[in-house]
């Protein structure tokens, strides 16, 4: 899949960005700046759109070379870039006018307008907003190629390992052209693989495989805060015995970017490592139990939004009568800990929402993503209570070596760039936490896409005979049908309606995500009716065929608001592509977890004793609000995670060992 890498120039200088400021001066200026800044998405596109007339100049005479004299070309423009430093418009326009050429050539892909504004955006370190469909995967490549030319090693980071393998594999023939390499990181390499993955002038790679490559690094290498080169020098001393994984952070272009910089950045990574300790599985079952004898409101406080469980002073009182079972009992925060982490996996973690049993095991789900997470747990003793809640044994004890967030690693890049189809809702915390301006790129054709009014109904029960019935009349009309559904337990709920109505359909949860790629190429066809979570068609379009658009194309189902708005759009966005027609039906309920979680008990109650005509309205209303919500919480939960983080990183560095 990889040619010999093109020479590139030695770097010179630090491998990755010092790390800013923290103090609250300036995070207040970047506050501000970014409020200030937010509105002009849709300016930034115009004036970078402007690009197009260079290209155009510079692509004149390319179609009438042949492929030795284009590379050479392409050669030639890296070498201009090389020199500049600043990456001015007229070198990145020739460079981009080469690459386009070369991309008609070996993938039989012209390039439109759009693209070519999208790449210049991710060469200019900015977030392109381009609507579901319109080719963000040669987007990413017109600029990767460039920028390698220009010697600079790129990272394209993509949400999980099938979509970087295949795009890698993909775009290989436009990089071999100018002999570029390219490498793909996914499960199952060993770091022998994954070294030379990276050396290679264009690596892709998932979010995760990334960050936990630079946490084996920075524990081989020495954490050492902001010392970078010292760094270096150890680098290139550690070549005499075993090199590290990554090269350097130099340029990243990041896909779904709001959900991997903003939805993602809830929660830190941590690399941990196996423990010989012994744990007393005795221990995790005294901790469920007494958690069993408490009650609720009386001994603890649940809060939903937050995902997290408050101890009352009763509470704390109850849990006095534990200290006779010895050690760690004894111990006021070990045993307030273990009640809280018990009390947690009860009353928080439900199967089929937040984790799956599978093989003897509990596997993580990505509730953003609706994948399962390989390889992950739960710390602080919460997988451990979760595996005996399941009645399961308890697998290898992991004890944490390095950790940091998304919002602390990205801005280490040298040069860092995004791609999404959803980012004018995060437009301001985009800059404020890693200094990315945001471009919103007109779509290449007008949007077809028709979206009737949202329907409230009373229940889940109602809710479902809604949706069932009006995919019945679609299906048989040979219209094309995507369900989506929040969790898998949600999936399954759908499934067993659908079936229980005789209406044929297949199913794409994390239960079924070894079958993603098959299940995704025939969502399109005629009468095919999908079920599935936030995975469908992430990176991979659902085509209608013929007979499918003649029915108004693929028609999606909207069946309960998602804690971001956004991840409501992502899924409209499935339909209505390169202006085909679409439809987007939504339909929620009263039961729907978002306003279990986010709306005010009272109104909830207030609209179950409204009749269905009236109450309809209103829940579409109240679900929207507590979406909003939600957003601010989630919001407010990443600022304190930043700030906490800082915090850890600045006691380590005093101790001696910084992340």
């Amino acid at each position: 899949m990889s040619s010999p890498l093109m020479a590139l120039p030695e770097r010179v200088g630090p491998l990755e960005r010092p790390a800013p400021p923290e103090d609250t001066l300036a995070r207040a200026v970047r506050a501000a700046a970014a409020r200030l800044f937010s509105p002009w998405t849709g300016f930034r596109a115009r004036r970078l759109s402007r690009i197009l007339a260079a290209v155009t100049a510079a692509s004149g005479d390319l179609a009438g070379l042949d492929d030795d004299a284009l590379a050479q070309a392409g050669r030639r423009a890296g070498a201009a870039l090389r020199l500049d430093p600043n990456w001015s418009a007229v070198h990145l326009a020739r460079a981009l006018a080469v690459v386009r050429e070369a991309a008609s050539r070996r993938l039989g892909l012209r390039a439109h307008d759009v693209q070519i504004i999208g790449a210049y955006t991710l060469l200019r370190g900015m977030v392109a907003e381009m609507a579901t469909g319109e080719g963000k995967t040669l987007t990413a490549g017109l600029a990767a190629a460039t920028a390698a030319l220009a010697g600079v090693p790129v990272h394209v980071v993509t949400v999980n390992s099938y979509l970087a393998k295949r795009d890698a594999e993909g775009l290989a023939p436009l990089y071999a052209f100018f002999g570029l390499s390219v490498g793909a990181v996914h499960e199952g390499l060993d770091a022998t693989a994954r070294r030379a993955s990276y050396r290679c002038a264009i690596a892709y790679c998932t979010n995760k495989d990334l960050v936990f490559d630079y946490l084996r690094d920075t524990l081989r290498l020495g954490r050492r805060s902001g010392a970078l080169r010292a760094k270096s020098a150890a680098l290139v001393r550690s070549r005499e015995a075993e090199p590290p994984l990554l090269r350097g952070l130099h340029f990243a272009i990041v896909d779904e970017a709001d959900s991997v910089l903003i939805d993602e950045a809830r929660t830190p990574l941590i690399l941990a490592g196996v423990s010989d300790c012994p744990r007393d599985v005795a221990l995790f079952d005294a901790a469920l139990a007494i958690a069993g004898r408490l009650q609720a409101v009386r001994d603890y406080l649940i809060l939903p939004n937050e995902r997290r469980i408050v101890l009352t002073e009763r509470g704390r009182l109850e849990l006095v009568d534990a200290v006779r079972l010895g050690a760690p009992w004894d111990e006021i925060a070990e045993r307030e800990l273990l009640a809280t982490q018990a009390l947690t996996a009860l009353q928080l973690m439900r199967p089929g929402e937040h984790y799956l049993v599978r093989d003897g095991a509990v596997a993580i789900v990505d509730e953003y993503t609706g994948r399962v997470l390989p390889d992950r747990t739960w710390s602080e003793g919460l997988h451990e209570m979760i595996e005996r809640k399941e009645g399961l044994d308890l697998s290898d004890r992991h004890a944490t070596q390095a950790r940091i967030t998304y919002q602390r690693f990205f801005p280490r890049y040298r040069k860092l760039a995004g791609m999404t189809g959803t980012a004018r809702e995060v437009v301001e915390e985009l800059w404020r936490v890693y200094r990315l301006p945001v471009a919103t790129l007109p779509t290449h054709k007008p949007v077809r896409r028709r979206s009737p009014p949202a329907i409230g109904h009373f229940d889940r029960a109602a809710k479902w005979r809604a949706v069932v019935a009006e995919a019945a009349q679609l299906q048989g009309a040979g219209a094309a049908v995507l369900i989506g559904a929040r969790t898998v337990a949600e999936a399954d709920y759908a499934s067993a309606a659908l079936t229980d109505a005789g209406l044929p359909h297949v199913t794409l949860s994390a239960r079924q995500d070894a079958e993603e790629a098959t299940i995704i190429s025939a969502a399109g066809r005629s009468g095919a009716v999908t079920v599935a979570t936030n995975m469908a068609g992430r990176g991979a379009d659902i085509r209608p065929d013929a007979a499918a658009l003649a029915q108004g194309g693929l028609h999606v189902f909207l069946t309960e608001p998602h804690e971001a708005a956004r991840i409501d759009r992502q899924l409209a966005g499935r339909s209505a592509r390169q202006g085909e027609p679409g439809v987007l039906h939504t339909h929620f309920s009263l039961d729907d977890a978002i306003l279990r979680d986010h709306a005010p008990p009272w109104r909830l109650a207030f609209l179950r004793r409204l009749p269905g005509g009236v109450a309809g309205p209103l829940t579409v209303r109240l679900a929207r609000a507590a979406q909003a919500r939600a957003e601010r919480v989630h919001a407010r939960i990443r600022r304190e995670l930043l700030l906490a983080d800082h915090s850890l990183g600045d006691i380590l560095a005093f101790t001696g060992d910084r992340e």
